[in-house]
């Protein structure tokens, strides 16, 4: 009998962490029954992150946010440290269609605001991948009680088209942050501007064309000049939340993959594994660069355990080392076909990945 380590990130517009884990859990123990497989869903701070943590951590408490929407929540870890996900309010996936411009972060501030005033919360730590906006997170401040006020002195609408007309910034009716400080889970290490930054690089996949990508890089940069915050690497991520909270809010960066896989104590568990299997819709160079896919196969090798992937589909090669691994569109002959069908194509990846073993 052998111990298997599923921890995947999601597929994503495909399959979540949690079925992405049970599917390939169910072609393994098709094969292998006597086997002992522990699954731990996995994220890096965008979608789904929420849900990884309580599948790791059943201690943990959902306070509701009926008030932002029916299904908003946070976690509290420990009885102090407040958990909010950007990508539950306020993510791609929950628009009716894209809107690069008009896009926001103001339920994610409404929900910070929330967990901030909650007197058992000393600190918190905030997911930001996902995000459907470039707006700098300056709307997720207004939630926060920050004024961004124009050259008329009213405030300004939401969305990143906004941005450039800002004036003015006040904070007289901001909400207080944790005294235990605020710490952004980023999946990206993109700065705010320029050709690497959140309009470049990452506003084309919310709908951007080029004319407006250049609209809402000149917006961030006059933000930018509003504050005394240096642009540096993670800065960029969520459309630039990441760059507005650190600027305005006093909190601070840090690697998602890493502190997530912490608060699940994901070290314990691949340690006491024989095999570790981990994937996510696509893997390239981009997957180790801070996301799930990068990190547990860091901590897998640090720890000498054999790893394993199962992904939607492979740009390349299979990284080294590694024991190999299984692509879904190979599977199904299609990428689209993979997409449409993941849990068939997952549950067959699972037998496969048992000859690795």
């Amino acid at each position: 009998m052998s111990r298997i380590l599923i921890a995947p990130d999601s597929f994503k517009g495909s399959a979540t962490s949690t079925e992405v884990a049970e599917a390939i859990a169910k072609g393994w123990k098709s094969v292998r029954p006597d086997d002992e497989v522990v699954q731990i869903p996995f994220a890096d701070g965008g979608e789904g992150t929420l849900y990884a943590i309580e599948a790791a951590r059943p201690d943990v408490v959902r306070n509701y946010c009926p008030e932002v929407s029916p299904n908003a929540y946070w976690l509290l870890l420990d009885g102090s440290t407040a958990i909010v996900e950007l990508a539950q309010v306020s993510g791609l996936s929950l628009l009716p269609h894209l809107d690069p411009l008009g896009a926001h972060t103001f339920a994610f501030g409404q929900v910070l605001a929330i967990a901030a005033r909650d007197p058992r919360v000393e600190r918190m730590y905030c997911a930001l991948g996902g995000s459907a906006s470039t707006d700098a997170g300056v709307g997720a401040l207004m939630a926060l009680g920050f004024e961004f006020l124009d050259s008329t002195g009213q405030s300004i609408s939401l969305g990143g088209a906004q941005l450039s007309k800002i004036v003015s910034i006040s904070n007289n009716a901001a909400v207080v942050p944790p005294t235990g400080g605020v710490t952004l889970l980023v999946d990206v290490d993109s700065p705010l501007l320029g050709v690497d930054g959140a309009a470049s690089v990452f506003a084309p996949q919310k709908g951007a064309t080029q004319n407006e990508i250049i609209q809402l890089e000149l917006g961030l940069q006059s933000f930018s000049r509003f504050t005394d915050y240096i642009d540096s690497p993670g800065s960029g991520a969520a459309g630039g939340t990441s760059f507005g909270l650190c600027a305005l809010w006093g909190a601070t960066i840090e690697i998602g993959a890493a502190k997530i896989a912490q608060i699940c104590r994901l070290d314990d568990a691949i340690h006491v594994s024989d095999l570790v299997i981990t994937g996510e819709g696509r893997l390239d160079s981009q997957s180790f660069r801070g996301k799930v896919v990068g990190h547990i196969s860091e901590r897998a090798i640090a720890a000498g355990v054999p790893i394993a992937y199962c992904v939607g589909s492979i740009e390349g090669e299979f990284p080294t080392p590694n024991l190999g691994g299984v692509a879904l569109s190979e599977l199904a002959g299609s990428t689209k076909e993979a997409i449409e069908n993941p849990r068939r194509y997952l549950i067959e990846a699972g037998v496969k990945l048992t000859n690795f073993l």
